[in-house]
This record gives C-alpha cells, sequence and structure tokens, in this order.
C-alpha cells in the first residue's frame, strides 16, 4: 500500500508542478496584459483534484490519520481555481486579477499542504 500512495503523491506533484508552472511561465505575458490559461494548467488541476481525492481514499484504507480540516481548505481551494482555469480556459488574454489569483492559490496550496503538519 506504501508503495500505491507514494505513486500517487508523485503524480499529485506533477500536476502542482504543471499549475504552477504554466503559472510561471505566462508571468512575462501577464506584464504584458496577454497572459492566458494554458492547457498544462487545467491539466495539472485536475491532476491534482483526482490524485489527492485517491491519497484520501488510499490513506483512511491504510488506517493513517487523515487530517478533514486541512484536505477540505486544500478541496475548496483547488476548486477554485478549477472555476477559475476551466471558465477562462479558452480566453485569448485572462485579466490580470483572475491570473494572480490562480497564481497564489495554488502557492497557498503549497503552503498548506508542506507547512500545517
Amino acid at each position: 500500500m506504501d508503495v500505491l500512495i507514494n505513486v500517487f503523491v508523485a503524480l499529485h506533484i506533477i500536476g502542482i508542478a504543471s499549475l504552477l508552472g504554466g503559472f510561471l511561465t505566462q508571468m512575462k505575458a501577464m506584464g504584458a496584459g496577454t497572459a492566458r490559461f494554458t492547457p498544462a494548467m487545467l491539466h495539472g488541476a485536475l491532476t491534482m483534484l483526482v490524485t489527492g481525492v485517491a491519497l484520501v481514499g488510499l490513506n483512511q484504507a491504510d488506517d493513517q490519520a487523515v487530517n478533514n480540516v486541512k484536505i477540505g481548505i486544500k478541496l475548496a481551494l483547488l476548486v477554485v481555481i478549477l472555476a477559475l482555469v476551466y471558465v477562462k480556459r479558452d480566453e485569448a488574454k485572462v485579466d490580470k486579477g483572475a491570473f494572480i489569483a490562480v497564481g497564489a492559490l495554488t502557492t497557498v496550496n503549497i503552503f498548506i499542504a508542506t507547512v500545517w503538519t
């Protein structure tokens, strides 16, 4: 079971790397006002959602303690990120506020995952 959990943790990290990497690659475009949500950002957020839900289930099945408050907050942040990216995915350019919100929420999500023990 530990190997399976570790595989899903790795996939979860790949998802967050895709989301944050997509954001960081658009930073220069954001300064010019032409930033857009890339498909990698949407796929990264979806990967995080699927692997995160799987990780909660696997950890509970393995009788490990799961902090439901922490998971609930992370899920709520991810749903907001997914909503922003999904709704504006086909736009040629995204307003600066929505773009910064996705980057900030992603960063907050990372800090919650790593700092909150």
